[in-house]
């Protein structure tokens, strides 16, 4: 076997699935889908072929023929516990596509059912988030970025329900029994009160991009490429058309900034609170967290952030998650261009401040694993949800502002362009980015150290913080806080919730509990409705001991389930006393059936960890 990725059963050695034509028959009341894919290979191959699955229950394999023969297939008794269980398929000779029928677990890793008490809508939900390694629980795959796809699906869903996913919407229409190839029989597919959706992906996409969701779903237009949809009715939905009023604007400056944005559309879905994610960057459906809707526009970083995924992460991806880097910090870096040209210098100075920060935390994160702060780290084993960090994102950026600064701008942004238009609808590796690095900016690593910003554990003495004027005033004021000295609402007259969130990431962490209440009292930080500003004042409280801030932190435990939130907030409670221990405990389990799946195990792991 000839293992291309450490977080998946494929072989290097076979071709690879590079279409499935899926149909899902989606059971509210179980939480379950039953689903065929028609899987095409991108050669042909004869003999066994591995399949990455996880709590899939597969029922059949067939070939494509009609009649169709059966396929031996089986699948591996014990679960790895990052790789789930290999599907192993013995092929006739020259199959280049076969059937499989499945079903997915009510705990598939995937997905999150949500009953109608918990909608807006007051009707069930459903959403997929599939990063890193989480497209195996919904349908067999080879679950590595270094496989892209294209697709077709059917979704089979309730009439009163609505779906989008991360490909282009084909039509609504009343469903056919020769739709499923053997998800269901004939009778449920076509039952009265059922209706199907119909979606094609023409692009190839690595599958942790293969995205949907299905539930009470509106939507407003943005502009000629752009629209949002929402769960939640007409309020929401004005409320993200006005926070992302500026999105077609900002196409236009990353095409202009990236090149052609080669995926149609750019459309906007904001998810119920318990989205794990700030947001996931799918092609031609983002999906958000509610929270990023703070009614003063700074959401739209967020959004500028999976827009610059359309040409860093989604055009070109990392061949594995130890080259995840590549997918977040170039698209960090791009996401503070189009900041610049859209909201100012100093504006993205400050995205790049409260970064500075955030990777300064990371090193204190992982100081007794110090492998997690290289940039290529070492994966084999560990689960990339348990290291989802802020050094792939903002070392990135830093290695790729150095070289910046080392060539200039205009002679960067060339090769930002060239480096775009060579490696599009490709997954490659950090080697490969290298050599292209080396042929195009001769005698690079003449200038730059590259292999200590690459292979080397922590911040190398070349990155930089930086250089802004209301970054320096902002952290003098902060600085200022350890002797008593609150900033004056002068000081803060112009501040938003960015301001905010930069003047508590620099506060010392040892500090009085009546320093903060202080700062509480004067400007009602703990009431934020911005989470970024809330959350950074609560974790600050919590090790004071300031037990009135207790009950802020436990609504904000079950009101949103974004794990930058969740993360911290258990983290700081678990790392306290044995009262906080005991509160952080009672506040998971009550709160944990509302986490989608990847967020609850993220949590369990801290507390297990701080038990």
């Amino acid at each position: 076997m000839a293992p291309v990725d450490p977080h998946s059963y494929t072989d290097g050695a076979h071709p690879v699935v590079s279409h499935a034509a899926l149909a899902f028959y989606l059971d509210f009341a179980a939480s379950t889908i039953h689903a065929s894919a028609l899987l095409t290979l991108s050669a042909p191959h004869s003999g066994d072929l591995l399949l990455d699955t996880r709590a899939l229950a597969v029922h059949s394999a067939s070939t494509a023929a009609d009649p169709p023969d059966p396929i031996p297939f089986s699948l591996a008794a014990a679960p790895d516990p990052v790789l789930g269980s290999a599907l192993t398929l013995t092929l006739p000779p020259d199959t280049t596509s076969f059937r499989l029928t499945f079903s997915t677990s009510p705990a598939a890793s995937a997905l999150q059912w949500l009953a109608p008490p918990q909608t807006a809508s007051g009707h069930p939900f459903v959403f997929s988030q599939c990063q890193s390694i989480h497209a195996r629980s919904i349908f067999p795959c080879h679950d590595t970025p270094a496989a892209r796809i294209t697709f077709s699906l059917l979704l089979n869903v309730p009439s009163q329900l609505s779906a989008v996913a991360a490909a282009r919407h084909v039509a609504r229409r009343d469903p056919l029994p020769s739709d499923h190839r053997g998800a269901c029989d004939d009778e449920l597919w076509c039952a009265p009160g059922r209706i199907v959706e119909e979606f094609q992906m023409e692009q190839s996409v690595p599958p942790y991009l293969f995205a949907f969701a299905v539930g009470g779903i509106g939507f407003r237009d943005l502009g000629p490429r752009t629209r949002v949809y929402a769960e939640g009715g007409d309020k929401v939905l004005d409320e993200a058309a006005r926070e992302f009023a500026g999105v077609e604007e900002m196409v236009k400056v990353g095409e202009s900034l990236f090149g052609p944005y080669e995926w149609e559309r750019f459309d906007l879905l904001v998810l119920p609170p318990s989205f794990p994610y700030g947001g996931m960057e799918n092609p031609r459906m983002v999906f958000l967290t509610p929270t990023v809707i703070k009614g003063d526009a700074a959401g739209a970083q967020v959004v500028a952030h999976e827009l610059a995924h359309s040409w860093t992460g989604n055009l070109i991806t990392n061949k594995t998650n130890e080259d995840f880097w590549l997918n977040e910090g170039f698209t960090t870096y791009a996401e503070r261009r189009i900041v610049e040209v859209v909201q100012g210098e100093e504006r993205a100075a400050l995205n790049m401040g409260i970064g500075w920060r955030g990777l300064n935390r990371m090193m204190e994160r992982f100081k007794d694993n110090m492998e997690f702060t290289k940039l290529k780290p070492k994966m084999a084993g560990i689960d990339p949800d348990d290291v989802y960090s802020e050094v792939p994102y903002e070392k990135g950026f830093q290695f790729l502002w150095r070289i910046e600064r080392q060539i200039g701008r205009p002679a960067f942004d060339e090769f930002l362009k060239k480096y775009i238009a060579t490696f599009k609808f490709q997954s490659i590796d950090t080697e490969t980015f290298l050599e292209f690095l080396k042929k195009n900016v001769p005698g690079i690593e003449n200038q730059i150290d590259l292999q200590l910003w690459i292979e080397g554990t922590g911040i190398p003495p070349d990155a930089m913080e930086p250089d802004s004027a209301t970054y320096k005033k902002i952290c003098a004021l902060a600085a200022e806080f350890k002797s008593g000295k609150l900033p004056s609402e002068d000081e803060v007259a112009d501040w938003s919730g960015q301001e905010w969130e930069l003047y508590l990431e620099n506060l010392p962490t040892d500090v009085e509990a009546s320093q903060v209440t202080a700062l509480d009292e004067r400007y009602k930080l703990s009431e934020s409705r911005d989470y970024e500003v809330k959350v950074a004042f609560l974790q600050l409280a919590i090790p004071t001991g300031c037990k009135c801030y207790f009950n802020e932190v436990e609504k904000c435990l079950k009101q949103v389930g974004r794990m930058k939130y969740l993360r911290p907030l258990y983290s700081s409670l678990a790392k306290c006393s044995s009262e906080e221990k005991m509160l952080a405990q009672r506040i998971f389990s009550e709160a944990q059936e509302f986490y989608h799946p990847i967020a609850r195990s993220v949590a369990e792991a801290i507390l297990s960890k701080h038990s």
